[in-house]
C-alpha cells in the first residue's frame, strides 16, 4: 500500500463527510490502514450536529 493510496482514502471520507452520507458507507475493511485515514477524513470534514444552524 503506498501513500498515495491513503491519501485517496482520507479524501473519499472527507468528500463522504461534507456529502453527509453514513459512515458505514466505508467500502475498507476493518484493520485497513486505509479505512483509518477514510474515517480521520470523514471525521474531520463532517459538520457536528447543530453546526449548520449555528453558521446561519
Amino acid at each position: 500500500m503506498s501513500r498515495s493510496d491513503l491519501v485517496r482514502a482520507l479524501t473519499e471520507g472527507a468528500e463522504a463527510g461534507r456529502a453527509r452520507q453514513p459512515v458505514t458507507v466505508c467500502p475498507y475493511p476493518a484493520g485497513d490502514l486505509r479505512r483509518s485515514a477514510w474515517v480521520r477524513g470523514y471525521a474531520k470534514a463532517r459538520p457536528l450536529p447543530g453546526e449548520d444552524e449555528a453558521a446561519q
